[in-house]
Protein backbone atom coordinates (compact mmCIF):
# COMPACT_ATOMS: atom_id res chain seq x y z
CA UNK A 1 0.00 0.00 0.00
CA UNK A 2 1.51 3.54 -0.98
CA UNK A 3 1.84 6.26 1.12
CA UNK A 4 -0.56 8.33 -0.98
CA UNK A 5 -3.36 5.47 -0.07
CA UNK A 6 -2.83 5.79 3.49
CA UNK A 7 -2.76 9.32 3.98
CA UNK A 8 -6.25 9.02 1.77
CA UNK A 9 -7.34 6.32 3.42
CA UNK A 10 -6.45 8.72 6.87
CA UNK A 11 -8.26 11.50 5.76
CA UNK A 12 -11.51 10.32 4.68
CA UNK A 13 -11.46 7.97 7.95
CA UNK A 14 -11.46 11.55 9.55
CA UNK A 15 -13.75 12.94 7.37
CA UNK A 16 -16.18 10.52 7.94
CA UNK A 17 -15.37 10.64 12.47
CA UNK A 18 -16.39 13.96 11.62
CA UNK A 19 -19.93 12.88 9.96
CA UNK A 20 -20.59 11.09 12.37
CA UNK A 21 -19.85 12.76 16.17
CA UNK A 22 -20.76 16.27 14.43
CA UNK A 23 -24.08 14.64 13.04
CA UNK A 24 -25.04 12.90 16.25
CA UNK A 25 -23.75 16.16 18.23
CA UNK A 26 -26.41 18.18 15.81
CA UNK A 27 -29.26 15.55 16.22
CA UNK A 28 -28.92 15.06 19.67
CA UNK A 29 -29.45 18.86 20.19
CA UNK A 30 -32.08 20.11 18.03
CA UNK A 31 -34.01 16.35 17.61
CA UNK A 32 -33.66 14.77 20.87
CA UNK A 33 -35.98 15.28 23.44
CA UNK A 34 -34.28 15.17 27.09
CA UNK A 35 -36.35 15.55 30.47
CA UNK A 36 -34.90 17.91 32.90
CA UNK A 37 -37.03 18.88 36.04
CA UNK A 38 -40.06 17.11 35.18
CA UNK A 39 -40.01 19.07 31.16
CA UNK A 40 -39.28 17.02 28.34
CA UNK A 41 -38.05 19.30 25.46
CA UNK A 42 -34.93 19.85 23.07
CA UNK A 43 -32.05 20.85 25.03
CA UNK A 44 -31.78 23.70 22.90
CA UNK A 45 -35.72 24.60 24.73
CA UNK A 46 -33.38 23.98 28.00
CA UNK A 47 -30.46 26.21 27.20
CA UNK A 48 -33.10 29.09 26.61
CA UNK A 49 -35.40 28.44 29.76
CA UNK A 50 -32.64 27.97 32.07
CA UNK A 51 -30.65 31.71 30.70
CA UNK A 52 -34.47 33.15 30.82
CA UNK A 53 -35.35 32.27 33.90
CA UNK A 54 -32.27 32.02 35.96
CA UNK A 55 -30.27 34.69 34.51
CA UNK A 56 -33.24 36.63 33.54
CA UNK A 57 -31.44 40.27 33.92
CA UNK A 58 -28.73 39.04 31.92
CA UNK A 59 -31.51 37.90 29.08
CA UNK A 60 -33.11 41.00 29.50
CA UNK A 61 -29.51 42.85 28.17
CA UNK A 62 -29.07 40.44 25.72
CA UNK A 63 -32.66 40.68 24.01
CA UNK A 64 -32.71 44.17 24.65
CA UNK A 65 -29.57 44.89 23.09
CA UNK A 66 -30.56 42.54 19.48
CA UNK A 67 -33.81 44.35 19.32
CA UNK A 68 -31.83 48.21 19.59
CA UNK A 69 -29.49 46.87 16.68
CA UNK A 70 -32.09 45.03 14.55
CA UNK A 71 -34.26 48.85 15.02
CA UNK A 72 -31.43 50.46 14.83
CA UNK A 73 -28.83 49.17 11.77
CA UNK A 74 -31.20 49.72 8.72
CA UNK A 75 -31.04 53.33 9.27
CA UNK A 76 -27.28 53.07 10.41
CA UNK A 77 -26.58 50.95 7.19
CA UNK A 78 -28.93 53.48 5.02
CA UNK A 79 -31.02 50.42 3.53
CA UNK A 80 -33.88 51.36 5.39
CA UNK A 81 -35.91 52.93 2.10
CA UNK A 82 -34.53 50.70 -0.27
CA UNK A 83 -38.13 49.34 -0.94
CA UNK A 84 -41.85 50.36 0.32
CA UNK A 85 -41.61 47.06 2.65
CA UNK A 86 -37.92 47.44 4.00
CA UNK A 87 -39.77 50.96 4.99
CA UNK A 88 -42.42 50.07 6.45
CA UNK A 89 -40.97 47.13 8.57
CA UNK A 90 -38.17 49.37 9.33
CA UNK A 91 -40.21 51.97 11.27
CA UNK A 92 -42.19 48.87 12.53
CA UNK A 93 -39.18 47.99 14.06
CA UNK A 94 -38.18 51.48 15.60
CA UNK A 95 -41.84 50.92 17.32
CA UNK A 96 -40.72 47.55 18.62
CA UNK A 97 -37.82 49.49 20.21
CA UNK A 98 -40.01 51.80 21.54
CA UNK A 99 -42.84 49.40 22.81
CA UNK A 100 -39.99 47.35 24.44
CA UNK A 101 -38.16 49.79 26.74
CA UNK A 102 -42.33 50.85 27.12
CA UNK A 103 -42.74 47.82 29.08
CA UNK A 104 -39.53 47.13 30.55
CA UNK A 105 -40.17 50.52 32.27
CA UNK A 106 -43.84 49.34 33.04
CA UNK A 107 -45.21 52.70 31.56
CA UNK A 108 -48.00 53.14 28.86
CA UNK A 109 -51.67 52.32 28.79
CA UNK A 110 -52.82 49.64 31.15
CA UNK A 111 -54.60 48.00 27.92
CA UNK A 112 -51.07 47.14 27.03
CA UNK A 113 -50.06 45.24 29.96
CA UNK A 114 -53.11 43.09 29.95
CA UNK A 115 -51.95 39.17 30.03
CA UNK A 116 -52.42 38.59 26.27
CA UNK A 117 -50.93 42.26 25.13
CA UNK A 118 -47.46 42.87 25.50
CA UNK A 119 -46.22 40.38 28.37
CA UNK A 120 -47.28 37.46 26.25
CA UNK A 121 -45.66 39.17 23.22
CA UNK A 122 -42.08 39.74 25.03
CA UNK A 123 -42.16 37.33 27.94
CA UNK A 124 -43.72 33.92 25.88
CA UNK A 125 -42.09 35.35 22.36
CA UNK A 126 -39.36 37.46 21.96
CA UNK A 127 -37.34 36.43 25.54
CA UNK A 128 -37.54 32.96 23.82
CA UNK A 129 -37.07 33.46 20.59
CA UNK A 130 -34.48 36.11 21.48
CA UNK A 131 -32.66 33.62 23.44
CA UNK A 132 -33.03 30.29 21.56
CA UNK A 133 -32.30 31.83 18.09
CA UNK A 134 -28.72 32.26 18.83
CA UNK A 135 -27.91 29.10 20.52
CA UNK A 136 -29.68 27.64 17.32
CA UNK A 137 -27.15 29.08 15.53
CA UNK A 138 -24.13 27.47 17.55
CA UNK A 139 -26.10 24.10 17.10
CA UNK A 140 -26.39 24.35 14.04
CA UNK A 141 -23.21 23.98 12.63
CA UNK A 142 -22.86 20.74 13.82
CA UNK A 143 -26.05 19.87 11.83
CA UNK A 144 -25.36 21.11 8.35
CA UNK A 145 -21.65 21.87 8.13
CA UNK A 146 -20.22 17.87 8.02
CA UNK A 147 -22.49 16.33 5.80
CA UNK A 148 -25.21 15.36 7.76
CA UNK A 149 -27.20 17.81 5.14
CA UNK A 150 -25.63 15.69 2.04
CA UNK A 151 -26.50 12.59 3.36
CA UNK A 152 -30.17 13.03 4.10
CA UNK A 153 -30.94 14.54 1.17
CA UNK A 154 -30.07 12.09 -1.29
CA UNK A 155 -31.36 9.16 1.30
CA UNK A 156 -35.23 10.93 1.58
CA UNK A 157 -34.79 12.77 -2.21
CA UNK A 158 -37.12 10.09 -3.72
CA UNK A 159 -39.71 11.59 -1.00
CA UNK A 160 -39.60 14.79 -0.86
CA UNK A 161 -38.81 15.69 -4.84
CA UNK A 162 -42.17 14.56 -6.29
CA UNK A 163 -44.40 15.30 -3.28
CA UNK A 164 -42.95 19.07 -1.79
CA UNK A 165 -40.98 19.58 -5.39
CA UNK A 166 -37.51 20.26 -2.49
CA UNK A 167 -34.51 18.12 -1.82
CA UNK A 168 -34.46 15.75 0.17
CA UNK A 169 -32.56 17.91 2.45
CA UNK A 170 -35.17 19.91 3.38
CA UNK A 171 -36.48 17.21 5.29
CA UNK A 172 -34.43 18.48 8.13
CA UNK A 173 -36.34 21.91 8.15
CA UNK A 174 -39.53 19.98 8.14
CA UNK A 175 -38.49 18.02 11.66
CA UNK A 176 -36.38 20.94 13.22
CA UNK A 177 -39.89 22.89 12.91
CA UNK A 178 -42.00 20.52 14.76
CA UNK A 179 -39.47 19.48 17.40
CA UNK A 180 -37.50 22.85 17.73
CA UNK A 181 -39.32 25.96 16.33
CA UNK A 182 -40.18 27.64 13.23
CA UNK A 183 -37.68 30.02 13.98
CA UNK A 184 -34.66 27.45 13.97
CA UNK A 185 -36.16 26.07 10.91
CA UNK A 186 -35.62 29.30 9.18
CA UNK A 187 -32.34 29.74 10.42
CA UNK A 188 -31.26 26.65 8.40
CA UNK A 189 -33.74 27.45 5.64
CA UNK A 190 -31.72 31.05 5.59
CA UNK A 191 -28.82 29.46 5.76
CA UNK A 192 -28.96 26.69 3.62
CA UNK A 193 -30.46 29.13 0.95
CA UNK A 194 -27.68 31.29 0.56
CA UNK A 195 -25.21 28.43 0.77
CA UNK A 196 -27.09 27.90 -2.86
CA UNK A 197 -28.73 24.40 -1.77
CA UNK A 198 -32.25 25.79 -2.29
CA UNK A 199 -33.23 27.42 -5.58
CA UNK A 200 -35.86 30.69 -4.86
CA UNK A 201 -38.59 28.52 -5.51
CA UNK A 202 -37.71 25.57 -2.73
CA UNK A 203 -36.31 28.04 -0.01
CA UNK A 204 -40.01 29.55 -0.16
CA UNK A 205 -41.71 26.23 -0.13
CA UNK A 206 -39.86 25.46 3.28
CA UNK A 207 -40.06 28.68 4.64
CA UNK A 208 -43.88 29.02 4.13
CA UNK A 209 -44.57 25.28 4.00
CA UNK A 210 -42.43 23.35 6.88
CA UNK A 211 -42.03 25.87 9.16
CA UNK A 212 -44.37 25.36 11.77
CA UNK A 213 -44.78 26.45 15.14
CA UNK A 214 -43.26 22.99 17.16
CA UNK A 215 -45.02 20.23 19.00
CA UNK A 216 -44.65 22.27 22.23
CA UNK A 217 -46.53 25.21 21.02
CA UNK A 218 -49.10 22.43 19.67
CA UNK A 219 -49.44 21.19 23.58
CA UNK A 220 -50.53 24.20 24.45
CA UNK A 221 -53.01 24.61 21.66
CA UNK A 222 -54.30 21.40 22.99
CA UNK A 223 -54.62 22.27 26.39
CA UNK A 224 -56.31 25.54 25.57
CA UNK A 225 -59.07 23.58 23.95
CA UNK A 226 -59.28 20.50 25.58
CA UNK A 227 -58.04 18.23 23.16
CA UNK A 228 -54.95 16.24 25.45
CA UNK A 229 -57.17 13.28 25.97
CA UNK A 230 -56.45 12.89 22.53
CA UNK A 231 -52.90 14.15 21.70
CA UNK A 232 -52.12 11.44 19.33
CA UNK A 233 -54.76 12.34 17.33
CA UNK A 234 -54.78 15.93 16.99
CA UNK A 235 -50.66 15.81 16.77
CA UNK A 236 -50.83 12.94 13.57
CA UNK A 237 -53.85 14.42 11.92
CA UNK A 238 -52.01 18.24 12.09
CA UNK A 239 -48.72 16.54 10.83
CA UNK A 240 -49.98 15.18 7.99
CA UNK A 241 -52.80 18.26 7.46
CA UNK A 242 -49.84 20.59 7.43
CA UNK A 243 -47.88 19.09 4.75
CA UNK A 244 -50.45 17.60 2.85
CA UNK A 245 -51.23 21.42 2.69
CA UNK A 246 -47.68 22.05 2.08
CA UNK A 247 -47.66 20.01 -1.39
CA UNK A 248 -50.75 21.68 -2.60
CA UNK A 249 -49.63 24.97 -2.51
CA UNK A 250 -46.07 24.29 -3.87
CA UNK A 251 -48.25 23.54 -7.13
CA UNK A 252 -49.95 26.97 -7.26
CA UNK A 253 -49.27 30.50 -7.50
CA UNK A 254 -47.73 32.48 -5.81
CA UNK A 255 -45.07 29.57 -5.46
CA UNK A 256 -45.54 28.39 -8.43
CA UNK A 257 -43.90 30.66 -10.09
CA UNK A 258 -40.78 31.50 -8.38
CA UNK A 259 -37.33 30.92 -9.67
CA UNK A 260 -36.20 27.62 -9.91
CA UNK A 261 -33.30 27.20 -12.51
CA UNK A 262 -32.80 23.41 -12.03
CA UNK A 263 -33.42 21.11 -9.36
CA UNK A 264 -30.64 21.32 -6.46
CA UNK A 265 -30.45 17.60 -5.78
CA UNK A 266 -27.37 15.72 -5.26
CA UNK A 267 -27.19 13.06 -8.14
CA UNK A 268 -26.21 9.35 -8.14
CA UNK A 269 -22.96 8.38 -9.14
CA UNK A 270 -23.25 5.82 -11.46
CA UNK A 271 -22.91 2.54 -10.46
CA UNK A 272 -23.72 3.27 -6.89
CA UNK A 273 -26.87 2.38 -4.64
CA UNK A 274 -28.70 5.27 -2.45
CA UNK A 275 -27.12 4.92 0.73
CA UNK A 276 -23.78 4.06 -0.65
CA UNK A 277 -24.00 7.69 -2.34
CA UNK A 278 -25.40 9.18 0.48
CA UNK A 279 -22.54 7.86 2.71
CA UNK A 280 -20.05 9.13 -0.28
CA UNK A 281 -21.46 12.91 -0.24
CA UNK A 282 -21.84 12.81 3.62
CA UNK A 283 -17.95 12.24 3.83
CA UNK A 284 -17.01 14.54 1.10
CA UNK A 285 -18.50 17.33 2.39
CA UNK A 286 -17.07 16.71 6.07
CA UNK A 287 -13.44 16.21 4.53
CA UNK A 288 -14.38 19.66 2.88
CA UNK A 289 -15.73 21.75 5.17
CA UNK A 290 -14.15 24.56 7.40
CA UNK A 291 -13.14 23.80 10.75
CA UNK A 292 -15.69 23.99 13.93
CA UNK A 293 -14.71 27.23 15.29
CA UNK A 294 -15.01 29.09 11.97
CA UNK A 295 -18.20 27.54 11.42
CA UNK A 296 -19.57 27.93 14.82
CA UNK A 297 -19.13 31.81 14.49
CA UNK A 298 -20.67 31.89 11.18
CA UNK A 299 -23.88 30.13 12.18
CA UNK A 300 -23.95 31.94 15.74
CA UNK A 301 -23.08 35.67 14.42
CA UNK A 302 -26.34 34.15 11.59
CA UNK A 303 -28.37 33.46 14.77
CA UNK A 304 -27.63 36.84 15.56
CA UNK A 305 -28.37 38.88 12.68
CA UNK A 306 -31.72 37.15 12.09
CA UNK A 307 -32.82 37.70 15.89
CA UNK A 308 -31.97 41.11 16.04
CA UNK A 309 -34.44 41.52 12.44
CA UNK A 310 -37.29 39.20 14.24
CA UNK A 311 -37.67 40.67 17.63
CA UNK A 312 -38.24 44.61 17.23
CA UNK A 313 -40.83 42.75 14.37
CA UNK A 314 -42.27 40.60 16.71
CA UNK A 315 -43.35 43.39 19.36
CA UNK A 316 -44.50 45.79 16.54
CA UNK A 317 -46.69 43.37 14.34
CA UNK A 318 -47.38 41.38 17.23
CA UNK A 319 -49.07 44.04 19.22
CA UNK A 320 -50.94 45.62 16.14
CA UNK A 321 -52.27 42.27 15.22
CA UNK A 322 -53.25 41.67 18.71
CA UNK A 323 -54.64 44.88 19.02
CA UNK A 324 -56.73 44.69 16.12
CA UNK A 325 -58.60 41.57 16.84
CA UNK A 326 -59.36 42.65 20.16
CA UNK A 327 -60.44 46.53 19.25
CA UNK A 328 -61.32 46.22 15.86
CA UNK A 329 -63.63 44.84 12.88
CA UNK A 330 -60.56 44.19 10.75
CA UNK A 331 -60.72 40.33 10.94
CA UNK A 332 -64.55 39.84 10.98
CA UNK A 333 -63.90 41.40 7.24
CA UNK A 334 -61.20 39.31 6.59
CA UNK A 335 -63.58 36.13 8.38
CA UNK A 336 -66.00 37.27 5.50
CA UNK A 337 -63.16 35.65 2.59
CA UNK A 338 -63.20 32.61 4.49
CA UNK A 339 -66.93 31.95 4.99
CA UNK A 340 -67.25 29.76 1.98
CA UNK A 341 -64.64 27.94 3.53
CA UNK A 342 -66.17 27.24 6.82
CA UNK A 343 -69.78 26.85 5.38
CA UNK A 344 -68.75 23.99 2.99
CA UNK A 345 -67.03 21.88 5.89
CA UNK A 346 -70.46 22.13 7.52
CA UNK A 347 -68.82 23.43 10.88
CA UNK A 348 -71.35 25.24 13.62
CA UNK A 349 -71.68 28.76 13.56
CA UNK A 350 -69.56 29.11 10.47
CA UNK A 351 -69.47 32.89 10.81
CA UNK A 352 -68.01 32.92 14.14
CA UNK A 353 -65.62 30.13 12.82
CA UNK A 354 -64.42 31.94 9.74
CA UNK A 355 -63.98 35.13 11.60
CA UNK A 356 -62.43 33.52 14.37
CA UNK A 357 -59.70 31.51 11.89
CA UNK A 358 -59.27 34.91 10.23
CA UNK A 359 -57.40 36.07 13.84
CA UNK A 360 -55.06 33.53 13.13
CA UNK A 361 -53.15 35.63 11.26
CA UNK A 362 -52.06 38.13 13.60
CA UNK A 363 -51.71 35.73 16.06
CA UNK A 364 -51.72 31.30 15.54
CA UNK A 365 -53.03 31.58 19.46
CA UNK A 366 -56.00 33.41 19.03
CA UNK A 367 -58.41 31.01 16.74
CA UNK A 368 -57.99 29.00 20.05
CA UNK A 369 -58.29 31.71 22.65
CA UNK A 370 -61.59 32.44 20.71
CA UNK A 371 -63.26 29.22 19.97
CA UNK A 372 -62.47 27.66 23.66
CA UNK A 373 -66.20 27.48 23.83
CA UNK A 374 -67.03 25.94 20.70
CA UNK A 375 -68.35 22.27 20.04
CA UNK A 376 -65.82 20.19 19.84
CA UNK A 377 -65.38 19.68 16.26
CA UNK A 378 -64.80 23.11 15.52
CA UNK A 379 -62.12 23.32 18.44
CA UNK A 380 -60.34 20.34 16.71
CA UNK A 381 -60.54 22.53 13.39
CA UNK A 382 -59.07 25.49 15.02
CA UNK A 383 -57.15 23.32 16.95
CA UNK A 384 -55.15 21.54 13.41
CA UNK A 385 -55.38 24.95 11.29
CA UNK A 386 -54.11 27.33 14.25
CA UNK A 387 -50.46 24.99 12.89
CA UNK A 388 -51.21 23.91 9.48
CA UNK A 389 -51.76 27.90 8.79
CA UNK A 390 -48.00 28.18 9.50
CA UNK A 391 -47.88 32.33 9.04
CA UNK A 392 -48.77 34.51 11.20
CA UNK A 393 -47.85 38.49 11.52
CA UNK A 394 -47.12 38.28 15.47
CA UNK A 395 -43.82 36.16 14.96
CA UNK A 396 -43.48 33.93 11.53
CA UNK A 397 -44.44 36.32 9.05
CA UNK A 398 -41.21 38.80 10.30
CA UNK A 399 -38.97 35.61 10.68
CA UNK A 400 -39.66 35.08 6.80
CA UNK A 401 -38.84 38.92 5.71
CA UNK A 402 -35.97 38.59 7.97
CA UNK A 403 -34.22 35.77 6.08
CA UNK A 404 -32.95 36.38 2.24
CA UNK A 405 -35.70 34.08 0.55
CA UNK A 406 -37.27 36.22 -1.76
CA UNK A 407 -40.71 36.35 -1.02
CA UNK A 408 -42.86 39.56 -0.23
CA UNK A 409 -45.77 40.22 2.07
CA UNK A 410 -48.43 40.09 -0.29
CA UNK A 411 -47.08 36.73 -1.14
CA UNK A 412 -46.98 35.22 2.53
CA UNK A 413 -50.87 36.98 2.86
CA UNK A 414 -52.12 35.38 -0.17
CA UNK A 415 -50.24 32.06 1.16
CA UNK A 416 -51.72 32.50 4.54
CA UNK A 417 -54.79 32.13 3.24
CA UNK A 418 -54.54 29.44 0.84
CA UNK A 419 -52.97 27.65 3.50
CA UNK A 420 -55.80 28.37 6.11
CA UNK A 421 -58.49 27.47 3.75
CA UNK A 422 -57.10 24.46 2.44
CA UNK A 423 -56.54 23.46 6.48
CA UNK A 424 -59.94 24.14 7.20
CA UNK A 425 -61.76 22.02 4.52
CA UNK A 426 -58.93 19.14 5.48
CA UNK A 427 -59.55 19.08 9.19
CA UNK A 428 -63.09 19.10 9.57
CA UNK A 429 -64.03 15.26 7.86
CA UNK A 430 -61.49 14.06 10.15
CA UNK A 431 -63.14 16.53 13.16
CA UNK A 432 -66.35 15.20 12.55
CA UNK A 433 -65.17 11.25 12.03
CA UNK A 434 -63.66 11.69 15.54
CA UNK A 435 -66.26 13.34 17.14
CA UNK A 436 -68.67 10.89 16.03
CA UNK A 437 -66.74 8.05 17.11
CA UNK A 438 -66.86 9.69 20.70
CA UNK A 439 -63.11 10.71 20.57
CA UNK A 440 -63.07 14.61 20.70
CA UNK A 441 -66.09 14.41 23.78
Amino acid sequence: MTDSTLTHDGSRGMAALKLIVYSFIGIFFFFVPVTIGGKSTILLDHAATAIATQLRPAALVFVTALIAYGALAPFIRGTWNKNVTETIFSLLRVLGLVLTGMYLAGVGPAALYQPDMLPFLFDKLVLSVGLIVPIGGLALAFLIGYGLLEFTGIIVQPIMRPVWRTPGWSAIDAVASFVGSYSLALLITDRVYKEGKYTPREAAIVATGFSTVSATFMIIVAKTLGLMGTWNLYFWSTFIITFLVSAITARIWPLSRMEHKGDRDLPLPEGKGRVAAAIDAGISQAGKAPGIRSLLGATFLDGLRMASMILPSIMAVGLLGLLAAKYTPIFDVLGLALYPFTWIAQLGDPMLAAKSMASGLAEMFLPAILLKDGDAALKFVAAVVSVSQVLFLSASIPCVLATSVPLKFRDLIVIWYIRTALSILLAAPVAFWAASNGWLG
